[in-house]
């Protein structure tokens, strides 16, 4: 089984945050290949389904983004998944809204979701969906900015790039990561 892990904040106030594209991209998943995500197990959301043949689990975690690591963590010891069958699809400052990044490894780059993720596996390596959603105007907090929603203008290009995420994740459960990444990061 794949599991896909989507991050972002439970509650309305978050919905349509730019923290919350990870979700995003997983509701375009689940819409797209008919899975609800509402059982309530390892801390999160998670919806079991089939896409393109693989057995799939798409997770929300349910903890907020600074303990991300605690979900994917319960449902990695419950499930006896590998880390190598995940994928964690997030927000990134660093690339600009519409873009997507994909990797297999690296540090935080000060992404409190995938500090958790990182101290809670023990590893820096695993493969990621980063979602632009760049950075903000000098004098703005990052906290704010974070849980801020996305302007009117930057929605066409905030559609964009999760149907690109969710083309990605789709791409990789029949490819290798490295393929994915050759495809997807043009």
């Amino acid at each position: 089984m794949k599991w896909i892990v989507g991050l972002g904040n439970p509650g309305s106030q978050y919905a349509k945050t730019r923290h919350n594209i990870g979700w995003m991209a997983l509701d375009e998943l689940a819409s797209r290949h008919n899975i609800a995500i509402k059982q309530s197990k390892c801390k999160a959301l998670v919806g079991e389904g089939t896409i393109d043949g693989v057995k799939v689990a798409l997770i929300k975690p349910m903890t907020y983004m600074n303990l991300s690591g605690e979900s994917v963590r319960a449902f990695m010891d419950y499930y006896k998944v590998p880390l190598e069958d995940m994928l964690v699809v997030y927000d990134d400052l660093d690339t600009e809204v519409g873009r997507i990044r994909l990797r297999y490894q690296g540090s935080a780059g000060g992404h409190n979701g995938i500090k958790s993720i990182i101290q809670h596996t023990g590893t820096q390596t695993f493969n990621r969906v980063r979602m632009g959603i760049s950075r903000p105007e000098p004098g703005y907090a990052i906290v704010d900015y974070v849980l801020s929603k996305f302007a009117k203008k930057e929605l066409p290009l905030l559609q964009d790039s999760i149907e690109r995420a969710a083309d990605a994740v789709t791409f990789s459960l029949n490819n290798s990561f490295e393929h994915t990444m050759a495809k997807f990061n043009g």
